[in-house]
């Protein structure tokens, strides 16, 4: 396994990264294989350990703070999250000082932790003055609660430039990391917030690298969809969204550039952003060790530049600049 910095901070992360969104541990056999894919996750190198309090209802954090408490915490960098609902009450939820350190304090006691290595604004807060939120966040880096903080989904360039001057205007810890998806499938973080996370130093650790399943493989034009997938029973049906002819056109072409390149899609999508040397890290859910097995061999795969040419002439991507005159 390799790692990289995370911005310009000192902190090393696994280029690979596990993360939790468990919903059903109640059964003996499904708690097994959930830990002994975050043992074999340890045993590879994986040091990063993502989370939020909002999955599951903490039962992702209770989960992986009973696992990972097996583990040195010295040689583990483990993250949680901040905005989502936790409760019934009006300060329940959202990016209010009230509502971040107390969520923090919750998070730290259903993981068993005194501290966190990384925390995430899970998205923006538009009923939140900024001003307030990084101070709290700031003052529990002060604290020694998190050691490093960032944001997650809905902060574009604008909001992140914003954050930082205020931040420089007051002195304050930086922000340090953002978590948005990124992958094949969706590259909107090349339009801009790529550039200004590189600018300002902040590293970037991505979600969804297989587009909710999308670049895996297992969905093909003209094929049933696998039973069992999560095409069969995923509630909010994202991946179902995702299965247009367009989408699945593309797949083929891509299946037939990591067939030459002797991998599987999923390896070669995971491979794919570890390209590009602003990712400090691609953090992956995998339900079962086989899963997790073939997405860590995605660190330290090198795509080959005419592959990386022919993936973008699949993709179609174009990045977006406005031109004046």
């Amino acid at each position: 396994m390799k790692y990289r910095n995370v911005g310009k901070s000192g902190l090393k992360v696994s280029e690979v990264a596990l993360g939790s969104w468990v919903t059903d541990l109640n059964g003996t056999a499904a708690a097994d294989v959930a830990r002994r894919t975050v043992d074999l996750a340890f045993d590879n190198g994986v040091n990063f350990f993502d989370c939020a309090d909002a999955y599951s209802g903490g039962a992702a954090e209770r989960f992986f703070g009973d696992v990972l408490a097996r583990f040195p915490r010295r040689e583990l960098v483990v993250s949680s999250k901040v905005y989502f609902p936790t409760g019934p009450g009006v300060n329940d939820r959202g990016l209010s000082r009230k509502h971040i350190f107390e969520s923090c304090e919750q998070s730290l006691n259903n993981m068993k932790l005194d501290y966190l290595d990384l925390y995430y604004c899970h998205r923006f807060d538009e009923t939140c003055d900024l001003e307030e939120t990084l101070r709290a966040l700031s003052d529990l880096v002060s604290q020694g609660k998190i050691l490093y903080y960032g944001v997650s989904e809905e902060w574009g360039g604008a909001r992140l430039q914003e954050a930082q001057r205020i931040i420089e205007r007051l002195g304050l810890h930086p922000l340090t990391v953002v978590q948005p998806q990124y992958n094949l499938a969706d590259r909107y973080i090349e339009h801009e917030i790529m550039d200004v996370c590189v600018r300002l130093g902040i590293g970037i650790t991505t979600f969804s690298p297989l587009s909710q399943g999308l670049l895996t493989g297992k969905y093909r034009k003209g094929r049933p969809i696998p039973e069992g997938s999560r095409a069969t029973w995923q509630a909010d049906r994202q991946i179902n969204d995702m299965l247009t002819d367009e989408n699945l056109d593309m797949v083929e072409r891509l299946i037939e550039v990591a067939d030459g390149l002797g991998v599987n899609l999923a390896i070669m999508s995971m491979a794919w952003i570890l390209q590009h040397p602003q990712v400090s890290c691609v953090i992956a859910g995998a339900s079962k060790p086989s899963q997790l097995e073939n997405n860590i061999k995605a660190s330290g795969f090198v795509i080959p530049d005419d592959a990386m040419v022919e993936i973008d002439r699949i993709t179609g991507f174009q990045r977006f600049e406005r031109h004046v005159g």
